[in-house]
């Protein structure tokens, strides 16, 4: 399954072991973001590392399994889809996002209410996949997000 997975869901997963952080390292999973991603986690570095409940190593261990797991994409090659992504964007921040999932035909991974009032691309919310992989699995619905 290849997901778009905007900003806020990897930092849950870093702040955090979670059901958002296995679904991160879901193997069936292809995980897709803007490359100035790597960016904001060096600029919110410190005020993740402040608010995170896991160990300095483990910290630096999951990010490092996250940077391997994640396809960074170049914002040059999403110049041909900006323009339509612009127009479903409900944010003009979020526009990024929308242009990844058009360029690769992917679903975006956010909890982002507003993500759903457009009908160009489909959006997942880590309840909606974690259900998802609960029911492929049959896993009892004893650890929901």
């Amino acid at each position: 399954m290849d997901l778009v997975v905007d900003a806020n869901i990897f930092i849950a997963a870093l702040i955090k072991n979670s059901v958002t952080s296995d679904l991160l390292v879901e193997d069936t999973i292809r995980l897709y973001t803007p490359e100035f991603l790597l960016e904001e986690f060096e600029k919110y570095k410190e005020e993740i590392l402040e608010k995170t409940h896991r160990s300095p190593e483990n910290y630096k261990n999951f990010l490092e399994i996250l940077m391997r797991r994640i396809e960074f994409i170049p914002r040059e090659e999403l110049d041909p889809f900006l323009a339509e992504a612009e127009n479903i964007s409900p944010d003009p921040k979020d526009t990024i996002y929308f242009a990844i999932a058009l360029r690769i035909g992917a679903r975006i991974w956010s909890n982002d209410k507003r993500f759903h009032d457009q009908k160009r691309v489909r959006i997942i919310s880590t309840t909606e996949l974690w259900h998802f992989f609960r029911m492929i699995r049959d896993i009892p619905d004893e650890s929901s997000p």
